[in-house]
């Protein structure tokens, strides 16, 4: 963007002090950290002040839209709408239909998806969905890889790279979109799958505990400048 559009872009937005502000709004989209009772309370309370005819979207990662429509008062008018990171570059977004969501929801929430730009695909409300449940533990496993010192940080994602033609290795691709953040998807995974080939790496864990959360907090698996420059494995 040059300047000019993002001023303009930027003259669109309007912060809103409660969600009370929102009650006119026809179509919401939440994009909280991925807690599930902190969605949970966001859907109770947005479902309370939003008008009956307006949609209320979620772009979580990996939590039940079922549990969220439920929490939401307003069930068939509940759906996922989940934006790939980084949104500005990623063409693609699941769309992700809960139990009870209308088909009126769901066809309005592609159309939507599709005047920003978007691809989208549906996906069944099944934890992960279908990106995360192919990725989260191809990163969960280059964790194990590093934590058993099978190689470095450099040389797992150097691998994956060029080895399988990935744009970026799944431990920097980790650290981009926060650990805190892939930890937590995993966790989702390994409680409502029971299949522990989604347990979170220990070294995951580790970092997290650190507050080493990756490129956001200057410390992952890499060391980052103020820019966001990787400047050290």
């Amino acid at each position: 963007l040059d300047g000019e559009q993002r001023d303009a872009i930027v003259s669109r937005l309007r912060p809103a002090g409660s969600h009370a502000a929102l009650a006119d709004r026809e179509f919401v989209i939440e994009a909280a950290p991925e807690q599930e009772a902190l969605k949970l309370d966001l859907f109770e309370q947005l479902g309370a002040v939003l008008g009956p005819d307006a949609i209320l979207a979620s772009n979580t990662s990996s939590i039940s839209i079922t549990k969220l429509a439920a929490a939401s008062g307003r069930p068939d008018r509940v759906v996922g709408m989940h934006f790939m990171n980084p949104v500005p570059l990623m063409k693609l977004v699941e769309i992700v239909r809960g139990l009870p969501t209308s088909d009126a929801t769901y066809k309005t929430t592609v159309g939507l998806a599709q005047r920003f730009g978007k691809t989208t695909i549906g996906a069944r409300d099944i934890p992960g969905f279908i990106v995360n449940r192919v990725l989260i533990p191809l990163l969960n496993e280059a964790c194990y890889a590093l934590y058993e010192g099978l190689g470095s940080a450099s040389d797992i994602d150097t691998g994956v790279k060029l080895g399988l033609n990935h744009p970026m290795g799944p431990l920097e691709l980790a650290d981009l979109i926060g650990l805190d953040t892939v930890l937590a998807i995993a966790g989702v995974l390994h409680h409502e799958l029971g299949d522990d080939k989604y347990r979170p790496c220990p070294l995951l864990r580790q970092h997290v505990a650190a507050g080493w959360l990756g490129k956001k907090t200057g410390r992952g698996f890499y060391q980052y400048d103020a820019t966001g420059n990787k400047v050290a494995p």
